[in-house]
C-alpha cells in the first residue's frame, strides 16, 4: 500500500494516497456526497509552448474533482469516460477551481458535471464525466 501523503492525512483513504493530485499541488476544498471542489495554482511547469496552461492539467484538475464526487460510498467507482470543452486560456500563477456535481447516479453508472473557473470567476472549461461502480470496496 502506498504511504499517506502528509498534506492529505486528514482526508478519506482514497485521497490520502493520491500522489498524482498531491504532486500537482491540488487542494481539496470540499468533499461531500456527489459534490467536490478542488483547486490548483498553475505553475510555470504546467504551461505549454504558448505560455498558457496545458489542457492536460486543466483536465487533471477536473478529473480529480469528478473522482471525489463519484466516490461517495465504500464502492470503488472509476471513470467510464469523460469529455472536456476548453473555454478560456489561463496563465502561470492563476488559481483554477473545479466544482464537480452529480447529475444522476443510477445502478452502477453515474453522470457528473465539472465546471473549472479561474481566480476571476470566469469559466475556463466544462467537463462531463461518466462513472462506473466496480465490485471492489474502498481500501482502508
Amino acid at each position: 500500500m502506498t504511504e499517506i501523503i502528509p498534506e492529505y492525512a486528514d482526508l478519506r483513504p482514497m485521497l490520502q494516497r493520491d500522489r498524482a493530485s498531491a504532486a500537482l499541488g491540488m487542494v481539496i476544498e470540499r468533499d461531500a456526497p456527489g459534490e467536490a471542489v478542488v483547486s490548483m495554482v498553475v505553475r510555470d511547469d504546467m504551461l505549454n509552448g504558448f505560455a498558457i496552461t496545458h489542457g492536460g492539467f486543466v483536465f487533471a484538475l477536473a478529473d480529480t474533482a469528478f473522482a471525489i464526487a463519484c466516490n461517495e460510498d465504500d464502492v470503488v467507482t472509476v471513470a467510464a469516460g469523460a469529455d472536456i470543452t476548453f473555454l478560456k486560456a489561463t496563465r502561470g500563477g492563476q488559481t483554477l477551481r473545479a466544482h464537480a456535481r452529480r447529475r444522476i447516479r443510477s445502478g452502477r453508472t453515474g453522470l457528473y458535471d465539472v465546471t473549472v473557473t479561474d481566480d476571476t470567476g470566469d469559466v475556463v472549461a466544462e467537463f462531463r464525466g461518466r462513472s462506473i461502480a466496480t465490485r471492489d470496496r474502498m481500501p482502508r
